[in-house]
């Protein structure tokens, strides 16, 4: 794998004050808030201007520049009561990250949008931005926050447009799977999952509020999936890899491996047939997930990819089946031969209960 699959033991120490500790936004003011972030977020290699102008400039010296954007707001993406600032940090950076990577491109830059109520403390603004320098130093090295705007709301919410470069490279479509590729995984599948579930079953008080400290009994208890959750590593280093060795198809597995192996099949024509034991198996040292979390549960960020027959498969991507011609019914995907019942995965929209905490 282009980087390593355990837990950083970072993320969870320092991440900024408790709530209600320091300055708060509406006491120092954006002008000031900015000037404690700003510092803490490095510059980015391809940064001509960075953040202080009206807009930064990135150079792109393909003459194509991969864009993504993906936005987190406290209640159906988060919640406060689960995930320090910085995680929040880290977790907004990885999950455009892993976008750019999907396309076999090298991330190299990312512009952040804050809207915080103006009781927020500054340090949990300045923990955010630990999280997303800490995040882009250990998964794309070179790319760090460019720009951005701060600005007060009743909502924490939190948006990432994140930049790439393709070196050359063409881009790696979810449509250009052919029969007889093997479907490929870098990335661990179900363990993102498995902890928000952990989180909702136990990560919560007598009321059935979100609890901080059940939270901090979980993560001792289970930490490859509190970790998978909160700071998820996606193999970044790994879509680049992917694209130099052929692949013909590539994604970011983010909404659970059957509903997004899905889109792949339909957006290419497709089937797939995965191999349940294949998909469920244990990654580099990490506990294996039961089959049905390994389907179904979101915000993995792995990477899933189509390769030509006999390909040597690059990096950390393994083999967890074949692509088959699209059955009657159209494109599809099967796990061991059956048909996959039901949509599976997390969609926010849908599957949001209105919670926050």
């Amino acid at each position: 794998m282009g980087e390593p699959a355990a837990p950083d033991p970072q993320p969870h120490r320092g991440a900024g004050a408790p709530a209600g500790a320091g300055p708060t936004l509406a006491e120092l003011g954006e002008g000031a808030a900015l000037a404690r972030i700003i510092p803490r977020l490095g510059v980015a290699d391809a940064a001509i201007v960075g953040p202080g102008d009206d807009a930064a400039v990135l150079a792109a010296p393909d003459a194509r520049v991969v864009v993504t954007t993906d936005t987190m707001a406290h209640g159906p993406d988060f919640r406060l009561a689960w995930s320090t600032p910085f995680e929040l940090g880290w977790k907004a950076a990885a999950t455009n990250l892993a976008d750019i990577a999907a396309m076999g491109a090298r991330p190299t830059g990312l512009v952040v949008a804050l809207l915080a109520p103006a009781e927020t403390p500054v340090s949990l603004l300045e923990g955010l931005a630990d999280g997303l320098k800490a995040c882009c130093d250990a998964l794309a090295p070179g790319c760090t926050v460019v720009g951005g705007d701060l600005s007060t709301s009743s909502v924490l919410t939190i948006a990432v447009t994140a930049f790439g470069d393709l070196e050359g490279r063409d881009p790696v479509l979810r449509s250009g799977a052919r029969p007889g590729d093997v479907v490929a995984v870098s990335g661990p599948l179900g363990l993102a999952g498995e902890g928000l579930r952990l989180l909702f079953a136990e990560g919560v008080d007598a009321t059935g509020a979100p609890s901080t400290d059940r939270a901090a009994a979980l993560r001792a208890s289970h930490p490859a999936e509190l970790a998978a959750q909160l700071t998820p590593r996606p193999p970044i280093a790994d879509g680049p890899r992917a694209a130099e060795a052929g692949a013909r198809a590539m994604m970011d597995v983010s909404d659970g491996l059957a509903l997004d192996a899905g889109r792949l099949a339909r957006a290419s024509g497709v089937g797939l047939d995965l191999s349940g034991s294949a998909v469920a198996a244990a990654v580099d040292g990490l506990p294996a997930a039961p089959l049905g979390a390994a389907l179904a549960g979101g915000e993995d960020h792995a990477l899933l990819a189509a390769f030509p027959p006999g390909t040597e498969l690059p990096g950390g991507f393994r083999a967890v089946g074949v692509v088959v011609e699209a059955g009657p019914e159209g494109p599809e995907v099967r796990v061991d031969g059956s048909r996959i019942e039901g949509r599976g995965g997390w969609d926010a929209s849908a599957d949001w209960d209105g919670g926050a905490g």
